[in-house]
């Protein structure tokens, strides 16, 4: 059973000479603390959970009453707290919020988009305040989680019906609202006897083809532009089919230096899933060849000599494999962007008869939780590389 009492460290002193008053959390012989806002100047000052021989000892005993109240009644609202560690137990009451039905949906909102700029997912947290500005219109700006029901989520669908917004951009908006929603039960800041989103399904979103055929990879890896932004863009393409599809930001962000087998952690996926993230497969000579052209003897990073921000690299690629794409005469020119690589790169595998268990190993989709006992990192390692050699080598005889 966890403890939750008033302490003050006798051999911790801060620099001004003072004490810290912390909330001790004793759970499975163990204690670990939170610190207060409020301190004593001498141990004397501290008795049994409570100040003394300070002149407003009364109004900081009452403060910390109700912040000891508060940690307790958090702790109430965990369920089977014996399943943590203490350690565990401590950062999850400090990451609970006082339960209160005060608490508005801009609020929770706004926190998320701080903690994801600071995680690195600035695009993320840019792209979720874009997508929320709708919901923020139809409430006035303004609305307590309590107040949010299953009526407010159907009129909200209804009015962005009525605005003329298209229906992936009302799904993205009401999936990008619930997101919020759940994180605030999450965070048990609001409890709901039914859930707001308990009558609303997102409908499947159309599968948009960016998938190109093997002719057409080949031809944008044989492809001799004279403009240098295009040679970039077709190395960059190649490099990322012959890397399962990985990601700009994770190509961008790896040091190659004396890597043989990559080992890499998708920056989409980081912050997100609980189980095991990474993805490993060995690097195959095509991308060797590639990676060595263009890799930075110092830093190990690939680097084509482009100083803006990734989001304006992103846009100048894109436009630099679509247009070369053109001059190359791929009829599907306009669909052609960097995520073909990817896209085309399971299509590839598919029509070679590879599971859709080790394409989405090899591409880092597909991450589950019932984790044999083996070891499913080597083990899936080994058929990622048969299945990579199977593509690259159906890439080279076409």
């Amino acid at each position: 059973m966890a403890t939750i009492k008033l302490a003050v460290l006798k051999h911790t002193k801060s620099k001004d000479g003072s004490y810290k008053i912390r909330i001790s959390i004793g759970h499975r012989s163990e204690t670990h603390y939170i610190v207060t806002p409020y301190s004593v100047n001498a141990l004397s000052e501290f008795d049994n959970g409570i100040v003394v021989r300070v002149p407003n000892a009364h109004e900081i005993n009452i403060k910390l009453r109700n912040l000891l109240n508060d940690y307790e009644e958090r702790l109430e609202r965990i369920n089977s707290p014996e399943d943590y560690t203490c350690k565990e137990l401590r950062d999850l009451l400090k990451s609970m919020r006082t339960h209160s039905s005060k608490v508005t949906f801009k609020q929770v909102s706004e926190q998320y988009q701080k903690e994801l700029i600071e995680d690195g997912r600035g695009s993320y947290a840019g792209m979720l305040q874009n997508s929320l500005r709708l919901f923020f219109e139809f409430t006035g700006g303004y609305v307590f989680l309590s107040e949010i029901s299953t009526i407010t989520i159907s009129e909200f669908e209804r009015w962005l019906k009525r605005k003329g917004v298209s229906q992936t951009y009302i799904s993205m908006t009401l999936s990008m609202t619930r997101t919020i929603v759940n994180r605030a039960i999450r965070m048990q800041l609001v409890t709901y006897s039914v859930h707001p989103f308990t009558y609303w399904k997102r409908p499947a979103d159309p599968e948009r083809e960016l998938d190109i055929s093997v002719e057409d990879v080949r031809a944008i890896r044989d492809a001799q532009p004279r403009l240098k932004k295009q040679r970039i863009a077709r190395d960059i393409f190649m490099l990322s089919y012959y890397l399962g599809g990985i990601n700009l930001i994770d190509l961008l962000e790896i040091d190659f230096r004396g890597v043989s087998v990559l080992e890499y952690t998708r920056h989409k996926s980081r912050n997100m899933k609980l189980s095991d993230k990474r993805i490993s497969f060995t690097l195959q000579p095509e991308a060797k060849e590639l990676i060595s052209k263009w890799m930075n003897r110092n830093t190990g990073r690939l680097d084509f000599g482009y100083k803006f921000s990734y989001k304006n690299f992103l846009a100048y690629v894109t436009r630099s494999i679509k247009s070369l794409a053109k001059d190359i005469d791929i009829q599907d020119y306009r669909k052609v962007c960097y995520y073909t690589a990817r896209k085309s790169f399971v299509q590839h595998g598919f029509d070679l008869g590879i599971s859709l268990e080790v394409l989405e190993y090899c591409i880092g989709q597909s991450v589950k939780n019932n984790r044999p006992i083996f070891n499913y990192l080597k083990i899936m390692r080994k058929h990622a590389d048969v299945a990579f050699r199977q593509i690259l080598d159906n890439l080279a005889s076409i």
